[in-house]
């Protein structure tokens, strides 16, 4: 978690906020996110827009990749 505070509110404000949290709770998002990128990707759904503009169908499969990690790796800060 990380916090900040700046002292300099925006032109015509008395104060100004900012929070960022982090959360392993993200996970079940994430997750859902790869489960519907993986549905449509198997199906290969809006693909052909994205090929045709140039990207490679191994992007695709190197980000489905990387989301998993990432599902992984909250997975594992929650057990821990």
């Amino acid at each position: 978690l990380k916090a900040s505070i700046c002292d300099i509110p925006p032109p015509g404000l008395k104060m100004s906020s900012v929070f960022v949290g982090n959360s392993t709770a993200i996970q079940e998002a994430w997750k859902r996110v790869a489960d519907q990128f993986t549905l449509m990707f198997r199906r290969k759904a809006y693909l052909h827009w994205y090929t045709g503009e140039g990207m490679d169908e191994m992007e695709f499969t190197e980000a489905e990749s990387n989301l998993n990690d990432l599902v992984s790796e909250y997975q594992q800060y929650q057990d821990a």
